[in-house]
């Protein structure tokens, strides 16, 4: 995985009415922090982090803080307005050399299911996979290849093959199936309904004899 830089200030006033005044100016606040170092407050260009955020990769980020050294991290956890969806806050964990971390990959689907050409449908079921790993071999993404799967056929954790990453999740979860598009089915009527319509139909006839003597 290759490394995307980031860079960031450090952020000294953390009142609100700063905070406020930062997201105003198109800055995000965050906070990096480490097992060997206390947290640093930071904001970064919104661009700057969205751009890592609304995307289906995961990132391994070189933190660029000035009066600091170069630090190596990832995003943990990300904050959104509740209406708008624009990020936040985020923060960024920084990775030790040597040492596993647990971290969230997107499940990247590829291929076309041959149980689609039957008639089939795709059914993502999971989309992200807690794994466990060394920094050097968090991959950006997992991928599930679906081109053999047939009508009915499923892929789970089980069927993925990646030698340096543990995943965090039982081995029968499941990630993706192809089944049967579903046919909505014209309600049977209810009993009261059928004796309804048993009722209906004498009353209609005894009512044309009527009409037929007066004629008569």
């Amino acid at each position: 995985m290759e490394k995307t830089k980031l860079k960031a200030s450090e952020r000294k006033n953390l009142t609100k009415s700063e905070t406020k005044k930062i997201r105003r100016e198109g800055l995000i606040p965050g906070v990096f922090y480490s097992k060997n170092n206390k947290p640093i407050h930071i904001d970064v260009v919104d661009k700057e982090i969205n751009s890592l955020v609304f995307t289906s990769k995961t990132h391994l980020i070189s933190l660029e803080l000035e009066g600091h050294e170069e630090y190596e991290c990832i995003i943990k956890d990300i904050q959104f307005h509740p209406v708008t969806d624009k990020v936040t806050h985020f923060d960024l964990l920084g990775l030790t050399k040597g040492e596993k971390i647990k971290l969230e990959i997107p499940l990247q689907l590829v291929g076309t299911a041959v149980g689609v050409k039957e008639g089939g449908v795709i059914q993502h079921v999971m989309h992200k996979v807690e794994v466990e790993c060394l920094p050097r071999n968090i991959p950006e993404h997992i991928v599930v290849d679906v081109s053999g799967l047939k009508l009915g056929d499923s892929f789970h954790i089980s069927d993925l093959n990646y030698e340096d990453i543990e995943f965090m999740v039982p081995k029968e979860s499941l990630i993706v199936q192809v089944t049967h598009p579903k046919v909505k089915e014209e309600a049977a009527p209810t009993e009261e309904e059928a004796v309804g319509e048993e009722l209906t139909e004498p009353e209609v006839i005894s009512k044309g004899k009527k009409e037929e003597e007066e004629e008569d």
